[in-house]
């Protein structure tokens, strides 16, 4: 039976698949190139890493970088391993093998702890080899004598291998060594001695050893600016002369409203007693005239007492000075 020209397309079409699949499971290409960098490898190996969902390329790569730097202790099951992690395989054996040439004790275990741990094993290397420069941003500093300098540190640090596992970062290394140029500069009895000697600060913060405990070695620490602030001293007493003068109006507004609280108190006073004298007056013509009415007092006696009272009155109105 003659075969039609659709079926040998299909049958084209499916061998194309079917090599395809065993190409993707059995990378024969990879195994020719691992086999020729002196990489001992097996296809069955390739086609297991496939079905444990391990990129044959990334381990057979980092293999060959590594047989051809000289590692020979880093083995297929240690890459798989630390892929299945979720580390970094390439970045790792980079690391590793920058290490060796810059002779810098790294080992496996120490740099996929540190890949896993989240931090750039390889960028690390590198910071082993060429240090970093970090600039801190201006720190406010007060001298003794109340000027403020504004200051800029440059921070030259080299990555601590030993330390990048647990060790504090950028950020802590750049906390500390402001701490430690505010605590130099409060220290100092003037700011013109702070602007004489200005190496005097990267001095006394070295010496504190502020790297303890970071993934850091700080290797200098260089001013790199000095601006002069504010007054802090003078604004401080300005500020107290203030707050004392509203304490002395307070004081004084409360004296002054006691005193005005008296006054009122003793008009409040005064008051009353006029009222019980007008009252007490108001009493004299019924006392006159129960006397009338008992007898105790006669009509000539009250005449008399007016006529005391009209001299006395008259008296008064010319003792009174004229007015001109």
């Amino acid at each position: 039976m003659e075969q039609t020209p659709f079926f040998w397309f299909i049958l084209a079409m499916a061998a194309i698949v079917l090599l395809s699949l065993f190409l993707h499971y059995v990378p024969v290409v990879l195994w020719i190139n691992a086999k020729a960098s002196g990489v001992n490898i097996s296809l069955l190996q390739l086609f297991l890493m496939r079905l444990r969902k391990v990129p044959p390329p990334v381990i057979v790569n980092a293999m060959i970088e590594a047989h051809k730097a000289g590692l020979r202790n880093i083995t297929r099951d240690q890459l798989e391993a630390h892929y299945l992690a979720g580390g970094h395989v390439e970045r790792v054996v980079h690391a590793l093998v920058s290490a060796e040439k810059a002779n810098i004790d790294l080992s496996f275990q120490m740099a996929t702890a540190i890949d896993l741990a989240g931090r750039d094993v390889f960028q690390a290397v590198q910071m082993s080899v060429n240090p970093k420069v970090i600039d801190t941003p201006p720190i406010a500093a007060v001298a003794k004598n109340g000027i403020q300098l504004l200051v800029k540190a440059r921070i030259t640090v080299r990555a601590n291998i030993k330390q990048l596992v647990g060790g504090a970062g950028e950020e802590t290394v750049i906390a500390r060594v402001g701490e430690g140029i505010i605590s130099s500069i409060g220290t100092a009895e003037s700011h013109k001695d702070v602007l004489e000697n200005p190496d005097s600060i990267s001095k006394v913060v070295l010496k504190k050893g502020l790297d303890a405990g970071t993934a850091f070695e700080i290797l200098s620490i260089d001013i790199a600016d000095i601006d002069i602030g504010k007054n802090i001293g003078a604004e401080l007493q300005m500020d107290q002369a203030q707050a004392d003068k509203n304490i002395a109006q307070a004081k004084a507004e409360e004296r002054r409203a006691m005193a005005v609280a008296s006054e009122q108190e003793m008009i409040a006073k005064a008051q009353e007693a006029r009222a019980k004298v007008i009252e007490a007056e108001a009493e004299v013509p019924k006392a006159m005239a129960e006397a009338f009415r008992s007898g105790n007092l006669g009509i000539m006696d009250y005449y008399k007492m007016n006529n005391i009272q009209a001299d006395t009155s008259m008296r008064a109105t010319i003792a009174k000075p004229v007015k001109k």
